[in-house]
């Protein structure tokens, strides 16, 4: 290869599964002529995380997993050296095609005890074959993040939690999954996004740490991961002044971020990925196209993840950089296609999804992860108040048809209400309606896992809630973001709360059986509640 074609391999430009076939032939060009070394999957332009603001409306494919393989194929088959397909698959295919398994986010992951990290063990294996089955050798993840700030718009429930060694623990086990089926992984974003305010697809976030401190909270999972070899480290879009001679320079483009302390003082010599060149907190910077490009390289980075100037930055990287310097990057991601078995034809095809294990793997991270917050005595409540007539079930954001009710009622046959679309009649019907009981059951089905908007819970529910928990005994059982639980007005009122984090079907069957059963909860809440 001349230096021109090692540089290309630098590149990882976007791919979208739902494109048109314009676009798609561009790509096709785009590998054939620049030797690109990459793709990185999202599943459609106005999905990718920069356009949320512009409100493009998003068109689900259900078979976008089968149009993936297909473009796999049909990109490999232009490169004359093999593509390292990668995607960003925290909690599985699911985060980005349809109709494939979804895992349940980190955040859930870890409200499990330490006795069960062979779970996120066996979950990163999961992930790993899933994506094997596409034809992708590179999962964009974990999260090596500590969520020590409770109002962060980005990572919160994509983080294992506030606990240093649980979140390094749990990222190693994720990773080991993965490597033990092929696939390679990612810890990121250094030197750490979890103490932040500001949402890096859309705004520089600054860290006001100094070293000092670095070294001892945000760093620990990243120098963890260094000690056992982790494949590559992605770098975040965040300024950290304390590094920087005080200056809010995005870590990406720091060269005393990358080749100072992660290279030099840590010691890490793998594969260093930048995070999407594309997101607002870096992609405005520069007028001239490539430039971008040349300063993330120059600032340490080997791969150029969601480039969007490929041919003017191989010719920025071409023309300002030594040879030495491309060919330490160019032999770091070689190293990374040979262990993906992808250069030599080793990369064995996994099978098919495998829908059946992905769903015991759910039910037992659903066992090991519910957490009572409050209210031991919870069933005895229930059961009396059923025999009594007193007792009845609401769910609200979500239909009354719901796992959670049917696995309750055989045994309770207690009348079911919901408030799922909020109107005018909504509020006064309900109180009517609940008059007669005195104890409720409350199934509370947290629209968004992002605490914008406080996660989307409607102002009439938070009232609702508000209203009943004063008036009646309610035995609050909460499908989501535990960090929902901060925005629920008179929680102190609640007989009971019980978190079960995720809406699975798997996660509400086994919140029915935990009530109706009494049975032990051994799930812990990973971070800090305000109020609890």
């Amino acid at each position: 290869m001349t230096l021109e074609q090692k540089i290309g391999q630098f590149f990882f430009p976007a791919v979208f599964i739902n494109d048109s076939e314009e676009n798609i032939q561009a790509t096709e060009q785009l590998i054939k002529e620049h030797n690109i070394g990459g793709l990185t999957f999202f599943h459609s332009r106005a999905s990718a995380a920069t356009n949320y603001e512009t409100k493009k409306k998003i068109v689900y494919n259900d078979d976008s997993y089968q149009r993936l393989k297909d473009l796999i194929v049909r990109y490999q088959k232009c490169a004359s050296t093999p593509l390292l397909m990668s995607i960003d698959a925290e909690w599985g295919l699911a985060m980005r095609v349809e109709k494939t398994p979804q895992y349940p986010y980190a955040i859930t992951l870890g409200a499990l005890p330490d006795s069960e990290s062979h779970l996120v063990y066996e979950l990163g294996k999961q992930i790993g074959l899933d994506l094997k089955s596409a034809g992708i050798q590179y999962n964009l993840a974990p999260l090596a993040d500590i969520n020590n700030n409770p109002n962060n718009p980005v990572i919160g429930y994509r983080s294992f939690g506030e606990n240093k060694e649980k979140v390094a623990d749990f990222a190693l086990e994720y990773l080991r999954g993965m490597s033990d089926v092929g696939v390679l992984g990612c810890l990121k974003h250094f030197p750490g996004h979890g103490n932040t305010n500001v949402d890096s697809h859309l705004g520089l976030p600054i860290l006001e740490e100094n070293l000092e401190q670095l070294l001892e909270n945000e760093l620990y999972p990243f120098i963890k991961g260094i000690e056992n070899n982790v494949d590559s480290i992605m770098i975040g879009h965040l300024a950290v002044p304390a590094l920087n001679e005080g200056k809010d320079t995005s870590a990406t483009l720091s060269k005393s971020v990358i080749e100072d302390l992660l290279r030099k003082q840590l010691g890490y010599d793998g594969l260093v990925i930048s995070d999407a060149l594309n997101m607002h907190s870096v992609s405005k910077l520069y007028d001239k196209k490539g430039q971008l490009e040349w300063e993330a390289f120059n600032a340490g980075n080997d791969v150029l993840c969601f480039a969007e100037n490929v041919p003017e930055g191989i010719q920025e990287i071409l023309k300002n950089a030594t040879a030495e310097r491309i060919e330490e990057s160019y032999a770091r991601l070689m190293k990374c296609k040979q262990k993906a078995g992808i250069l030599d034809n080793h990369q064995t095809v996994a099978a098919n999804l495998d829908f059946e294990t992905a769903s015991l793997l759910n039910r037992k991270i659903a066992q090991s992860s519910i957490t009572i917050i409050k209210g031991n005595n919870n069933t005895a409540l229930v059961l009396k108040a059923s025999k009594k007539g007193k007792l009845a079930l609401l769910s609200l954001h979500k239909g009354n048809d719901n796992p959670f009710f049917n696995s309750l009622n055989p045994t309770l046959k207690a009348p079911l209400f919901s408030v799922e679309e909020i109107e005018e009649h909504t509020i006064a019907s309900l109180e009517k309606d609940l008059a007669p009981f005195d104890t409720l059951v409350i199934g509370l089905y947290i629209p968004k896992a992002k605490p914008m908007n406080n996660f989307d819970l409607a102002p009439e529910v938070l009232s609702i809630i508000k209203q009943l928990l004063q008036s009646k005994k309610c035995v609050l059982y909460v499908f989501g973001n535990p960090y929902a639980l901060q925005v629920i007005p008179d929680l102190e009122f609640a007989t009971g709360i019980v978190q079960v984090y995720q809406d699975f079907i798997e996660f509400q069957e086994n919140a029915a059986i935990q009530l109706l059963n009494n049975s032990l909860c051994k799930g812990i809440l990973p971070v800090h509640i305000n109020g609890i």
